[in-house]
């Protein structure tokens, strides 16, 4: 059974509890040999008890997490919020020790942010970078002096200027801001190209399972044709020998009909892969056929165009990924056109070509710089099919409605059929067709050596 633990949309999986672990582990590493190396090595004031305290707190915390939960545990969203709650807390803590705003590690306020806009939901990362800006702006105004050197006559340490604090604090509220903006949109878009890319592969699994079923069907009745042929021939025989009165005349009669029965099962699924399909090997021709049959009969009018010369015709290895890929984009020109969509095929020795326009609204102008990649659509502005194709219709099993999801906006219909085709070595390009006329254009073109797997075309290209 095909489907995604997580269905599209829901992104945001959590944190590994041992990751926060061992983060603020290094946090406590680090809050300590600062705290060591200012107060015994450069000889600064600081209330080194209190500050070890809310250290050694952290690491109470971090090892009461280890021992009650597995690292391995996957948190919450809440959870996680939580735990990062009490980093920017206990940060605020030793700040407020340690000088507030005046202390330049003030800053470290951006990790716990950060690492919420890397993995956990906007909402959660909103709150959070709230919560570090008020502890900010708290220790900013209420904070005991800022360490310093013993040798500094008492009285006499520098004492920062309020607008310069004041200032300090802006700019740590606008980096947490826009930081954590661009963490997230480089996290979303890196989730996003990862999830569009599961559902890419469990479409091409199905297209290959369905395409190992034909070939299944093939030889189903390749090997059972024969012993079908002896039962019916035999059972021929046994009539004949028979006296026309004799009881069994008509259990043998039984028996030749139940076996032309079968004969004809196996026929049915011989065919139910469009004649060819059980072909590893096709032309080109033969490809863009097979991908165009299902189009034929909802009213649009699709014509294929082939160069005159067909003694060279590119030979094609019978690829479910590639026919997926060009299945869509005929689907797409289909769905969108008002009455015609025409494909136009044109090898050379070098490289190999087909183009798919049509004679619809063409593709938005603000899209069309994004076209291809996941989750950008335009399926919402126009007609679907609905009246023409089942409802409901799964292209990739239980779990992941993808044909549904793609008909209602979801945007992943051309970035899969534009990483299939891809992956066999094919470049896209999408247009609209120049005025007067109006339309989309797609084209994929291969170089005819990554796509031709006839004899000819690797004697011609491997001298």
């Amino acid at each position: 059974m095909l489907s995604l633990e997580h269905p599209i949309g829901e992104r945001y999986f959590g944190l590994r509890l041992d990751t926060l672990i061992r983060l603020r582990w290094l946090a406590i590493a680090g809050q300590t040999l600062t705290i060591v190396i200012v107060h015994w090595l450069l000889a600064f004031t600081l209330p080194i008890g209190a500050c070890l305290a809310v250290v050694a707190l952290s690491a109470w915390l971090n090892l009461a997490l280890r021992l009650r939960n597995p690292g391995a545990r996957r948190l919450s969203d809440i959870e996680a919020a939580w735990l990062l709650a009490y980093d920017i807390l206990q940060l605020a803590a030793l700040l407020f020790l340690t000088g507030g705003l005046s202390n330049p590690f003030a800053f470290l306020f951006l990790a716990p942010v950060l690492i919420s806009a890397t993995a956990l939901s906007p909402r959660t990362t909103v709150l959070l970078g709230v919560l570090a800006a008020s502890c900010a702006a708290v220790v900013g105004l209420w904070q005991m002096p800022l360490p310093w050197s013993d040798q500094v006559a008492l009285g006499n340490e520098p004492e920062l200027p309020a607008v310069y604090l004041a200032a300090i604090w802006c700019a740590l509220a606008i980096s947490i801001a826009f930081i954590g903006v661009h963490a997230w949109r480089v996290a979303e878009e890196t989730r996003e190209l990862s999830e569009a890319l599961a559902a890419t592969e469990l479409v091409l699994a199905r297209e290959q399972h369905l395409s190992a079923l034909d070939g299944l069907a093939a030889a189903a009745a390749h090997e059972l044709g024969t012993p079908l042929a002896t039962i019916t021939v035999v059972a021929k025989e046994l009539v004949r020998a028979l006296p026309a009165d004799s009881p069994m005349v008509d259990d043998i009669g039984l028996l030749r009909e139940q076996a032309e029965r079968c004969r004809t099962i196996l026929r049915t699924l011989t065919s139910l892969g469009g004649g060819e399909a059980p072909f590893d090997r096709m032309p080109i021709s033969h490809i863009l056929e097979d991908v165009v049959a299902p189009h034929r009969n909802f009213g649009i009018a699709i014509e294929v165009t082939l160069p005159d010369r067909g003694g060279d015709e590119p030979i094609i290895a019978r690829n479910p990924g590639l026919l997926y890929g060009l299945g869509n984009i005929v689907e797409n020109a289909v769905d969108f056109a008002n009455g015609r969509v025409d494909i136009v095929a044109n090898w050379t020795d070098a490289e190999l070509s087909v183009t798919v326009t049509d004679d619809g609204p063409g593709f938005p102008p603000e899209l069309i710089d994004s076209i291809g990649a996941p989750y950008v659509t335009s399926r919402g502005r126009h007609r679907w099919r609905r009246d023409m194709e089942p409802e409901g219709e799964a292209l990739v099993g239980d779990g992941l409605r993808v044909s549904e999801g793609l008909r209602e906006g979801l945007g992943l219909g051309v970035f899969i059929a534009k990483t299939l085709l891809e992956r066999s070595g094919a470049e896209l390009s999408f247009l609209n067709r120049a005025l007067p006329a109006h339309g989309a254009s797609v084209s994929v073109r291969w170089p005819r050596r990554a796509i031709d797997i006839s004899g000819e075309g690797h004697d011609r290209h491997g001298a």
